[in-house]
Parts: structure tokens; sequence; C-alpha cells
């Protein structure tokens, strides 16, 4: 063969593989909007179909993770960076606005604002310099930072309740609209929710996103290129700090009454368990994740010491035999044993 025709063999091979690419995003793309529109369909039936109200009481429990596991899975799935203060952040989005509504009468949207600002300015402060650890040492940090906030939690009983928690939470409101039964407040969560995930989605297909993966994929290979990865990093940081002050004030308005038990180092054990079961680096397995591991702690409400236990072990199995997630892991595999029956196929066909 001539080297012009090896030219244009090389030529052809990566036009077809760049045309391949390019389908590969828009069949992604399109799965992904199937998804939302499925998402949002179901955001709008499902309390028209199911009447339990226990039920209704679950989704929105799930819906309030979906959001803390979204922005935690920025920051583990395509920063890189693992954190176990989370359950801080969303401890203090809950007491900063149960106690601006409660204690000094502010309106209870500003006051959930406030606290996202207010969590927002301390996650910079916390991540700044924790940021700049690396593996366990970050860890630690983060677990540190979160074990100090329980305590003051438990400890200011004069501002916070202490352990016998805090009661008189106002309700959300628009307008006339009051939010004061789990049928309404399903609609506000769940919004709430899609929209976290639409901003993430958009976020990780941007500029932005892609020198998250970079910082991901290496460091050191991403500063060369030009990122700034502590600058990216702390804000990822404090973006996934919002993300779960918010859900924390959701929470707290929805509930009306908080306590530091549930803002505890088990806690932010399971929203980790939930990013790594639904897909790290995955936005829509986030609510996967989620969903399976707020109703499987459900299911094991009645033997709450063998929470941990379960908590462990799905993290174990899916570390092991799925470290893409479980949603992700299983599409996966049906793929490669789809492939591997069509290739089997052939061979038989020709044999």
């Amino acid at each position: 063969m001539s080297r012009d025709s090896c030219l244009h063999a090389e030529v052809q091979a990566f036009w077809h593989a760049g045309v391949s690419r390019k389908l590969m995003f828009a069949f992604i793309k399109r799965r992904e909007n199937l998804f939302l529109l499925i998402f949002a369909l179901a955001i709008i039936l499902i309390p028209l179909v199911v009447k339990n109200k226990y039920y209704i009481i679950v989704m929105n429990i799930v819906g309030l993770n979906t959001i803390v596991v979204v922005g935690l899975n920025l920051l583990i799935g395509f920063a890189g960076q693992i954190s176990l203060g989370h359950a801080a952040f969303y401890g203090m989005g809950a007491y900063l606005s149960a106690i601006l509504t409660t204690t000094y009468s502010f309106p209870p949207w500003p006051s959930a604002f406030i606290a996202m600002l207010a969590t927002g300015m301390v996650a910079y402060l916390v991540g700044y310099p924790s940021l700049k650890l690396r593996g366990h040492y970050l860890v630690m940090a983060t677990l540190g930072f979160s074990i100090i906030v329980h305590i003051f939690m438990v400890e200011l009983d004069k501002i916070t309740g202490g352990p016998s928690g805090f009661p008189g939470i106002p309700n959300l409101s628009i307008g006339s609209l009051i939010f004061d039964n789990d049928f309404k407040n399903f609609y506000l969560i769940w919004t709430f929710s899609f929209l976290c995930i639409l901003a993430s989605l958009n976020l990780v297909s941007s500029r932005v996103g892609r020198a998250l993966k970079a910082i991901h994929g290496s460091e050191v290979a991403a500063n060369t290129l030009g990122v700034d990865t502590d600058k990216y990093k702390t804000k990822v940081f404090v973006l996934s700090a919002m993300f779960a002050s918010l859900a924390g004030s959701l929470y707290a308005h929805y509930m009306t009454f908080i306590s530091p038990r549930s803002f505890d180092f088990y806690y932010s054990i399971q929203v980790v368990t939930m990013v790594i079961a639904g897909g790290m680096g995955s936005v829509l397995g986030s609510f996967f994740g989620a969903g399976l591991l707020t109703v499987l702690s459900e299911i094991l409400h009645v033997a709450e010491r063998y929470n941990i236990i379960a908590y462990g072990t799905i993290l174990t199995l899916v570390l092991v035999f799925l470290p893409e997630g479980i949603l992700v892991g299983l599409y996966n595999l049906y793929q490669r044993r789809r492939i591997a029956a069509l290739i089997e196929g052939e061979i038989n066909a020709k044999s």
C-alpha cells in the first residue's frame, strides 16, 4: 500500500472515530433528556397515584438526600475529593434557618438563603486549607470538622435546644400557599431536587466540569495544562456544601423539629455510600443511590443497630464488584454479555 493510501486510510479512521464519538455523546444526551422528562412526569404524578402518607414521607426524604448526594457527587465523583463532613453542612443549613425564623422572626425563604451563604463561607474557610491535603488526611480533616459542628449542636443548648432538639420551626410558604403537609412538601422538595440535578448536569458538561474531571484523573497533569486545581477544588467543595445546606433548610421547615441526631457522623457515612452505590461521576446515579439506600434504611429501621452493617456490606460489595456504581455496573454487565452473545452467534454461524 502506498504512503498516500495509508494516509487516506488513517484520515478515514479518525473521521469515523470522531463521528462515532459524536453519535455516542448524542445518544447519552438523548438518554439524559429522556430520564429528565420521565423524572419530571413522576414528580407530578406520584402524589396523584400514591395516597399512602408513609410512602410520600419516604419519597420526601429521598428527595432531600438526593440534593445532598448530587452535591457530594460533584466533589467525590468529579473532583476526586472525599469528604465526611457533609452531615455538618446539612445540619448547619437546618439549624441556621430554624434559629433565624424561630428565634429572630426572619422570613423562612430569606433565612434559607442566608443559611446557604453562611454555610458556603464556612465551607470556604474549611475547604481552602483542608483540600491541600491528600487521601486519608483530607477524610480525617472533614470528619473532625463534622464532629466539632455536632458537638456545638449538642452543647449550645440555649441556642440550638441541645439534645432535646429545636421545635416550633415554621413551614415554608409562597404567598397564601403554605407547605404544611407531606403532599405539598413533596412538590417543593422534588422541584428543588430536579433543579439541582439540572444544574449539576449543566456544570459537568461545561468547561468547569472538564476541569474537575482532569483534576480527578491527575492533579499534576491538570496543573501542567493550566488548570488552577486549588481554586476548582475549593469552589466545588463550597457548592456541594451549599447544596447540603439547602437540603437542611428544606428538612427543617418540612419537619418543623430538628435534633443533633439527624446530623451525626452516621449521616455522613450514609451519603458517601449513596454516592458510591449510585455511581461516582454519575449525576443521574445520585438519585438511584439516594433512593435505594434511603428505602433500605427504612426497611432496616426495626433493627437499627444493623444499619451500619448493611451499609458497610453494600459499600464493600459495590467497590469490589461494581466500582462504577450499581446502576452503571449492571448496565455495563448487560452490554458485555450482549456483545459476547453476538460474537458467539457470529462464530457459530461461520462454523
